[in-house]
């Protein structure tokens, strides 16, 4: 039997810190499928199986509802959102728009220090397209959204585009190793990379629509879901 985890520090600040934990790693079993699309699932079983008490998981669940990644169901469980290539395509739409936004702020705004990161991450694209290494790709993906959410400074930027990784994350994870072209992928990611890194915030919206451009194509390629 799994253990339950719990806060050591208490109050609401434990609370939050364990909603997180919950949120987090829920998140990454829909995302990988572990959880598969269409799969309903309880906060009884989701609590034991992550040893986190039930509150946490509820607060993580409605989270990711408001995420469109899972559906709650009044005394049914809780289904995990299928898959839709028409709904990705107009994730895109509104993806576009965000992230060149994102680009062209954190160009402007980054530090030196994110900068020199932004320059290791388009090192490690571009490695992952070299040597047409997924899951090299998949951590420098991880990287460059996280900085992304912090060098826009602008919390409700970064907060749209973290919603709206998700369902985009899971969408490529459940294609990619069928349809997408991986190596091109990386060297577009490396142009936004590099074309923040160098503060050129033209370029870098310029990228994150080249980067856009490829994504609904390769979502186009799939077919209606």
């Amino acid at each position: 039997m799994a253990r339950t985890t719990r806060s050591h520090s208490g109050g609401a600040n434990g609370d939050r810190t364990l909603a997180a934990a919950a949120y987090a790693r829920l998140e990454e079993l829909i995302v990988t499928r572990a959880l598969a699309p269409g799969e309903v699932v309880s906060e009884v079983a989701l609590s034991g199986r992550l040893g986190i008490g039930r509150t946490p998981i509820r607060e993580a669940l409605h989270r990711l509802a408001r995420e469109r990644l899972v559906v709650i169901q009044p005394r049914r469980g809780v289904l995990v959102s299928e898959v839709d290539t028409d709904a990705q395509l107009r994730l895109l739409e509104v993806r576009r728009e965000i992230e060149r936004y994102v680009a062209r702020c954190a160009a402007k705004r980054a530090t030196e220090a994110e900068r020199l990161q932004f320059n290791a991450i388009a090192d490690a694209f571009e490695a992952a397209a070299r040597e047409e290494d997924a899951t090299m790709f998949l951590r420098a993906d991880r990287a460059f959204n996280d900085l992304c959410l912090v060098a826009v400074r602008n919390e409700y930027a970064s907060g749209a585009m973290a919603r709206l990784q998700s369902l985009s994350r899971r969408f490529w994870l459940i294609h990619f190793r069928d349809a997408a072209d991986m190596p091109l992928a990386a060297s577009l990611h490396a142009a936004v990379a590099r074309a923040i890194a160098s503060g050129d915030g033209e370029a870098a919206a310029k990228a994150s629509d080249a980067l856009i451009d490829y994504l609904e194509e390769f979502t186009r390629s799939l077919g209606p879901a």
